[in-house]
C-alpha cells in the first residue's frame, strides 16, 4: 500500500489491516454452523465466512474468515467478525455496510464497495446455516427487478454500481449501459441512485 493510500485510511482501517482479528486458519478444524462464500478470485476479491452458532440461544458465538483482497476488504470484515460475536442471527444478518464503515470511521468512497464482500460473505453463512438446520423460511430471498429493459439492468446492478463509486445518473450509465438505448428507465434509475446512495454512503 502507498503512502498516498495509507493517508486515505483511519487509524482504526490500518489497525485491522495490520493485524486482522478471526482469521480462519485451519478450515477443516473449525466446526463451523456455516459457511458463506461470495466473489470472483478471477475477479480480484473472494470471501469466505465461517460461523459458529449456540443453536438454542440463536446467537452467534464465534465468526473467522478469509480473504483475497485489498486492505478495506481485510479490514472491514476484521471487524464485522468482532462486530457479530455474541450478536443474534436476525440482528447480524441485517448489517449493511455503513455500519461497518462507522465502525471504522470511514472508508474512502471509492473502496466502500471492498466493505460489501463481508456482510454478503456472512449472509451467506446464515443462509448456510439455515439450511442445515430445516429454517429455510428465514432466508431472506432478494429477487432482483429489470430497471432497463434494453440493457437488462437490474435494481441489484444499481445498487452494486453506487458501491462501486457511481453517484451521478452519468456515472451509473457508465458503470452498467442502462438508458442509453430508450431512456425510458432514467426517472426509475435516478430514483434508485438516490436510494442505494443514501443506504449505503449518506
Amino acid at each position: 500500500m502507498s503512502e498516498k493510500e495509507m493517508w486515505a485510511y483511519t487509524e482504526k482501517v490500518k489497525e485491522h489491516f495490520m493485524n486482522p482479528r478471526n482469521v480462519l486458519e485451519e478450515e477443516a478444524s473449525f466446526g463451523d454452523d456455516g459457511k458463506g462464500m461470495v466473489g470472483n478470485i478471477k475477479c480480484g476479491d473472494q470471501m469466505l465466512m465461517a460461523i459458529k452458532v449456540d443453536k438454542e440461544k440463536g446467537i452467534i458465538t464465534d465468526c473467522r474468515w478469509k480473504t483475497y483482497g485489498c486492505a478495506s476488504a481485510i479490514a472491514s470484515t476484521s471487524v464485522l467478525s468482532e462486530m457479530v460475536k455474541g450478536m443474534k442471527l436476525e440482528d447480524a444478518y441485517h448489517l449493511t455496510p455503513k455500519d461497518v464503515m462507522k465502525e471504522l470511521g470511514s472508508l474512502p468512497e471509492h473502496k466502500i464497495h471492498c466493505s460489501v464482500l463481508g456482510d454478503k460473505a456472512l449472509r451467506a453463512a446464515i443462509d448456510d446455516y439455515y439450511k442445515r438446520n430445516g429454517m429455510e423460511e428465514k432466508i431472506v430471498k432478494e429477487e432482483a427487478k429489470i430497471v432497463c429493459q434494453c440493457m437488462n439492468v437490474t435494481d441489484h446492478d444499481i445498487e452494486e454500481a453506487v458501491l462501486e463509486g457511481a453517484r451521478t445518473y452519468y456515472e451509473l450509465q457508465e458503470h452498467t449501459k442502462l438508458g442509453t438505448v430508450c431512456g425510458q428507465c432514467e426517472e426509475e434509475a435516478k430514483r434508485l441512485l438516490g436510494v442505494y446512495i443514501e443506504k449505503h454512503i449518506k
